[in-house]
């Protein structure tokens, strides 16, 4: 555990390295996106186009209310207003080096590990050994570069809860010892697919504020993965797109893979988007998959699970549909062990980084989702069902349904500056803020398509095709989006974006200011009337992140010191309605390990980032969970891809464990785990 010194300034860092993200995460975490044209070459219009009829932001929205976790929730949420409570005291560390290897903590406070890849969930699980895993073996196993996370209590003594944890892809390079025998090689394609999908869990504790131990064989846990049964629910269950050899009614699909990020559901159930499926296909060359960017052609570099899987090749007669299986958001219960999970056609089909629920003020579910691609879109989803109240299991099956059927709508921004005045350098124009007005055009509503020449069915299916006809505002990979459970803004992680204005390709705008984005920004998206199911909001970017002492970097208008920040990815609050961000990328563009933030939002300080925590080596940070009101205040974070870019003979990481490289003793391994902690008071 490194901790650091008492007292140490916040710190600019004037130089570092400036590297591009590791090609060993590019290639297997998206299948090497950045590397291809992006899918979406469509000239829908950008704020350059479009600036003469903007909207002027002079009618700001009026003050915002509390987010409904529960229907009647709202107006006594908003009563305490943004800010109230105290949140977590820390004192911020200072940016760490990108070599260093270790989870770095404010001083004061501890990290543990809560359950690492390989920990047995089952009585008869086997145990973890990195030189012999098997497919079986991994099945009884907590997966691999665990992802979105969440901490759901059981009891209200503090003292048990489950964790729910998605595992978005794996790393064979570093998992498994080098082998030319074709046997081998296609067991660890089984144990890779294994290894994805998510993990629900049973924790216990002693106690508020103590750290969480795992426990194996709890009948709450479970394994989904590449073979599990899901239910497609919604408008295009049952569609002729959806349909394979292997399931002709389109109604059953086996598996989820690169689950990426999720949101936790006011009825106690879990989201988890499907991200890069595209990468473990091969499929036939058509436009639709074109657009999704589905290989076409076999790569020796590709994962091709097709090898051990047929209907993986798209391009074989009866599995041309299987690729349409994939993309969704998923649902599962964790509280019902014996539960089938769901995928939800309603919500559309993209690279989904994941789905977060705000409630309106007449019981509606409204989802928000990214698709994290360059140049994609921004989603929301607006159920036409109504949320049962109470949790008696009649509740709990019906509020299930929520979202099975409903409207899809994706966002267009309209920037308020004059084209002139955003230059693609990131500075601000003449009225000092990047904001603007937008709405949300329709593709489903009322249970018919919007967009024409397109089914309800091919547009939930080609939800990218549906929303290139629209003209939707296209954005520098939209990650997670959520709302604030105070407020009630919108929060979304734009992570970056190095294609904008280079070449052909489209140029900056208000919503996406800065060419060659390499650091990425948030927006802050405020629905009218602070109604989620308005058509209308208001926006402005809230962060261009980056160094602080550097051009074209913005921090909500906070002029005192900040910590470095950039590659912003999943975002989180606290009960104080502080915004948590957590980074993906910045040993490639700032030089320092990926970190987690806590940004104020409100008050002289907004803008103010101070870095609680970094991750090691070639890791990123996921997940953020923050139980400020949990004893003296807990954090939790999912370690994803420690030492990435090392080998099976040359480990970069050896986290969590910290053991001889290599040795493996009472179920400690000297290789890198990809890990849930727990950061506590010390």
């Amino acid at each position: 555990m490194t901790i650091a010194p008492e007292n140490r300034p916040l710190l600019a860092l004037a130089t570092h390295a400036r590297g591009k993200r590791s090609p060993v995460t590019c290639r297997l975490k998206c299948g090497d996106a950045c590397a291809h044209e992006a899918p979406n070459t469509t000239d829908n219009e950008y704020f350059r186009d479009i600036a003469s009829r903007a909207f002027s932001r002079r009618g700001a929205l009026g003050a915002a209310g509390a987010l409904a976790l529960a229907v009647g929730t709202a107006d006594a949420a908003a009563a305490s207003g943004p800010g109230h409570g105290r949140g977590l005291r820390f004192t911020p560390i200072a940016p760490v080096a990108r070599e260093v290897d270790d989870v770095t903590v404010p001083k004061g406070w501890r990290w543990t590990p809560v359950i690492r890849w390989g920990d047995p969930l089952f009585r008869h699980s086997e145990e973890f050994d990195p030189e012999a895993q098997t497919e079986r073996s991994q099945l009884g196993q907590f997966g691999y570069n665990c992802d979105y996370l969440d901490v759901l209590e059981l009891d209200r003594h503090g003292r048990r809860a489950l964790g729910v944890v998605n595992h978005e892809y794996t790393n064979e390079g570093i998992m498994f010892p080098p082998t030319t025998d074709e046997a081998t090689l296609a067991e660890y394609k089984r144990v890779a697919m294994a290894a994805h999908g998510l993990s629900v869990v049973e924790l216990r504790r002693s106690g508020e504020g103590r750290p969480w131990e795992y426990v194996r064989g709890s009948h709450y846990n479970r394994r989904f993965h590449v073979q599990t049964r899901f239910a497609l629910t919604g408008p295009a269950a049952g569609h002729r797109l959806l349909r394979t050899k292997d399931d002709p009614v389109g109604r059953t699909v086996l598996g989820t893979q690169n689950n990426c990020s999720g949101g936790t559901t006011p009825w106690g159930t879990v989201l988890s988007g499907e991200e890069n499926f595209n990468q473990y296909f091969v499929a036939g060359d058509t436009p639709e998959n074109k657009r999704y960017g589905i290989p076409t052609t076999v790569s020796t570099t590709g994962r091709n699970w097709w090898t051990v899987d047929p209907r993986f090749d798209a391009r074989q007669a009866g599995y041309e549909n299987e690729v349409n299986r994939f993309g969704w958001v998923v649902e599962v219960d964790p509280m019902e062990p014996d539960s089938t999970p769901v995928k939800h056609t309603a919500l559309g089909r993209f690279k989904h980084e994941g789905a977060n629920i705000r409630m309106s003020r007449d019981g509606r579910a409204v989802a928000y989702s990214g698709d994290d691609e360059r140049f994609e879109y921004i989603y929301k989803f607006v159920s036409d069902k109504r949320m049962a109240k109470g949790d008696s299991r009649r509740a709990r099956a019906h509020n299930k349904t929520l979202l099975a059927s409903g409207d899809l709508y994706v966002a267009k921004f309209i920037g308020d500056s004059p084209a002139a005045e955003i230059d693609g350098t990131g500075a601000l124009p003449s009225d000092e803020r990047f904001d603007g007005r937008g709405q949300w055009l329709p593709l489903v509503k009322d249970g018919r398509s919007r967009v024409p020449g397109m089914s309800v069915a091919e547009v939930l299916v080609f939800t990218r095709l549906a929303a290139d006809k629209l003209g939707a505002t296209r954005m520098d990979r939209p990650e997670d989006v959520q709302a604030s459970p105070v407020t009630g803004k919108v929060y979304a992680a734009l992570t970056n974006n190095t294609n904008r204005g280079v070449g052909s390709n489209a140029p900056a705008d208000e919503a996406n200011p800065r060419i060659t984005n390499r650091e990425g920004h948030v927006l802050e998206l405020t629905e009218a009337g602070n109604d989620p199911t308005s058509t209308r909001f208001s926006w402005n970017l809230l962060l261009v992140c980056g160094n602080p002492e550097s051009a074209g970097t913005y921090f909500g208008g906070y002029e005192g010191p900040v910590s470095p920040i950039s590659c912003p990815d999943n975002v989180a609050f606290d009960s104080t309605g502080a915004l948590w961000i957590s980074t993906d990328g910045q040993p490639g563009t700032i030089g320092l390990c990926d970190a987690l933030h806590r940004v104020t939002l409100e008050g002289r300080e907004r803008g103010k980032v101070e870095q609680f925590l970094a991750v090691p080596r070639e890791a990123e940070t996921c997940g953020p969970v923050i139980h400020d009101r949990d004893g003296r205040g807990s954090v939790f974070v999912a370690v994803q891809h420690p030492g990435e870019e090392g080998s099976w003979a040359d480990q970069h990481s050896f986290f969590p464990d910290y053991v001889a490289p290599g040795s493996l003793s009472r179920g400690r391994w000297g290789g890198p785990r990809p890990s849930v902690v727990q950061v506590t008071r010390a």
